[in-house]
Order: C-alpha cells, then sequence, then structure tokens
C-alpha cells in the first residue's frame, strides 16, 4: 500500500474539488471560439506590473494555465520558455497563469522563477472571462488582432517545440 502524507492527500482533495468547481462554474459560460474575440483578462503579475490582453493588440499572445500539482503542465511550460524566448523579440507575449489557491503563492513564485515569461494567479485577476479552465494544461494562442487562433492542451499535441514552430511564425509574419 503505498503511502501519503498529509500534504499529498491535500493537494488530491484540493484537485478534485478544483475539477468539481470547474464543472460547475465553467457550465455558465461559453466555449471560447476559434476566430472569435479573445475573452477580457486582466491580472496583477508576480512581479507586481499589470498585464491586460486588450492593450496587448500587435502582438501574438499565449496565454497558459497552469498549476504547481499539474505535472503535464510542468512537462510544457520549458517549451512555453524556449518559445518565448525565439519569438518575443518578434513581437511574442505570453503570460503563465496559476490555477493554484493563494496560500501556495511562494511556491507558484518558486516555479515562474525558471521562466522568462511572465507570470499571474487566477486569483489575482481583475478580469478573468476565460474562467476557469475545464482542465490543465491549456493555453490560448492570440493574433495580433486579438483573435483567439489555437487552443493547446496535451490531448492536441500542438504544444511542443515543433508544434509552435508551425503555429506561431504565420502569425508573427508582419
Amino acid at each position: 500500500m503505498m503511502k501519503t502524507n498529509k500534504t499529498t492527500t491535500m493537494r488530491m482533495l484540493f484537485c478534485l474539488i478544483f475539477v468539481a468547481f470547474v464543472a460547475v462554474s465553467s457550465s455558465a459560460r461559453a466555449e471560447i471560439e476559434y476566430g472569435q474575440p479573445a475573452p477580457a483578462f486582466v491580472a496583477l503579475q508576480l512581479d507586481g506590473q499589470h498585464f491586460d490582453l486588450a492593450a496587448q493588440k500587435g502582438k501574438v499572445v499565449i496565454v497558459s494555465f497552469w498549476a504547481t500539482w499539474c505535472a503535464p503542465c510542468r512537462e510544457e511550460m520549458p517549451v512555453l520558455d524556449a518559445a518565448y524566448k525565439k519569438y518575443h523579440a518578434q513581437g511574442l507575449m505570453m503570460i503563465g497563469v496559476s490555477a493554484d489557491r493563494a496560500k501556495h503563492r511562494d511556491e507558484v513564485i518558486g516555479v515562474m522563477k525558471n521562466f522568462s515569461y511572465p507570470g499571474t494567479m487566477m486569483e489575482d485577476a481583475q478580469t478573468n472571462d476565460f474562467g476557469s479552465p475545464h482542465g490543465l494544461p491549456v493555453a490560448y494562442v492570440i493574433d495580433k488582432n486579438g483573435i483567439v487562433r489555437a487552443r493547446l492542451t496535451p490531448e492536441d499535441g500542438l504544444l511542443t517545440a515543433q508544434g509552435l514552430d508551425r503555429i506561431l511564425p504565420p502569425l508573427l509574419a508582419p
């Protein structure tokens, strides 16, 4: 029999509660449609800077929802970071949005210190019309005109270096 400590048990319980909450709360939200304007998102970043998705017009933006307890999230974060480093000078902006609870802020900050792109916590959003994601990880690619062009999940297989190299250059082209 596998032993679990109290922290692991609590995280597993939180994960189940989060999934149940998402299932209930997301039923009231419409799905994010490809080819439609991106939902509004405004938040205070972990570094104290202000992020407003609407102010990013003219840039391609990736909004990536993740959590410290989500293994697939942690696996794809280096891929996102490599894309950010590769394409940032060409106009790519990115924000990592942690679904962790406020009490895990220090852990979130510790994880984000390993990456170049900015981060925030879902709880720090003044406006989050994306809502709570149906599952984690999920990333949205938004073009220079503020239109949703892709939704990336592990099932899609596109959140790889090769997948991002197919998606981003056409959107970043002048």
